[in-house]
């Protein structure tokens, strides 16, 4: 709470902080003092005299740790890595893009590797893959290469700091979310229609990600609709056939998850499509239950606001732990 709070505010006095965490002075002391002791807190200038002695204000140190995000891109045509270096409340402090011939685990070590060379208090990683990994294990994934691989356990083991590896989708609409500052939780979806992969879709239920049992929530390539994916595939890629089987995907969705908003991305979908998606669902759900429809703008932006967000809660709950276990 101490610490939440002070990344909200630019200094705080103990007695500022013990307002606004509902903590007596005292306690707000003890944990200043040990916050100090660690540097993670910064003593700031004293705050104005009105007459009696000046009293102490803090300030969170924004540099006391970064982390690090990489995002996997596979595409028909492209394969790339896009990074950010984080500092603890979430300025960027570098970002990249690098164009690969192939992603693998090997190619994501290096980029990982120079970033903790370049930043030696880096101390925690976000990978966002095109797929799922469950229990550390990336099960589906469009970069091949890395199916199969325990990446987080690997990572885990060579750098000792916390890893986490998470759907593109969930990212993005974690982003997106949290960008709309709703004044109460909702439920939204983000779906994508790339050309060349099965499309896929991040869904936040009541204002939480919802990853499924298995992290499988949201694979709705894997809908029945009476054919095979790969005859699915081959209809989503054809122009004739696209709206009425991507209308099928959004109809299921709205009929299970009722979300108010759905954003849609990727380059096999384009703006002047949106309204005939939206006709198609209303041939089959009521206009009052109908989910807004707008093709998301910035979805890399979105993806990689998601990516930093949930990295430093991962941070957050690591250092946690290691608080509770002193």
């Amino acid at each position: 709470m101490i610490k939440k709070t002070l990344k909200s505010l630019t200094s705080a006095t103990k007695a500022n902080l013990a307002q606004a965490t509902g903590l007596s002075i005292a306690t707000c002391g003890t944990i200043l003092n040990e916050l100090l002791t660690t540097g993670e807190v910064l003593e700031h200038e004293q705050e104005d005299s009105h007459g009696g002695r000046p009293a102490k204000k803090f300030m969170y140190n924004a540099h006391f740790s970064y982390i690090a995000c990489i995002y996997i891109k596979a595409e028909e045509t492209r394969h790339s890595l896009t990074y950010t270096v984080a500092n603890s409340i979430g300025e960027y402090i570098e970002s990249g893009h690098e164009e690969v011939s192939s992603v693998n685990a090997t190619i994501i070590d290096h980029l990982i590797e120079r970033l903790i060379h370049t930043y030696g208090n880096i101390k925690a990683i976000g990978i966002g893959i095109p797929g799922v990994a469950h229990q550390g294990m990336i099960q589906i994934c469009d970069a091949s290469e890395l199916i199969g691989v325990p990446l987080e356990s690997q990572l885990n083991e060579k750098y000792g700091i916390d890893i986490i590896i998470e759907n593109d989708m969930n990212l993005t609409a974690y982003g997106f979310y949290q960008k709309q500052q709703y004044d109460q939780d909702k439920t939204i979806a983000v779906v994508t229609f790339i050309k060349g992969s099965f499309p896929g879709a991040g869904l936040m239920i009541d204002g939480h990600i919802h990853k499924g049992n298995t992290r499988f929530a949201g694979e709705i390539s894997f809908l029945p609709f009476g054919i095979t994916r790969e005859e699915q595939y081959t209809q989503l890629h054809q122009s004739s056939t696209f709206i009425p089987l991507a209308a099928k995907m959004l109809i299921s969705l709205i009929a299970t998850i009722n979300p108010e908003k759905i954003a849609l991305t990727g380059d096999q979908i384009h703006s002047e499509q949106v309204k005939d998606l939206y006709n198609a669902c209303l041939e089959y759900i009521p206009v009052e239950h109908m989910a807004e429809l707008h093709m998301l703008k910035e979805p890399d932006q979105d993806y990689m606001h998601g990516l930093v967000s949930m990295t430093l809660e991962s941070l957050d709950y690591a250092l946690q732990l290691v608080e509770k276990r002193r």
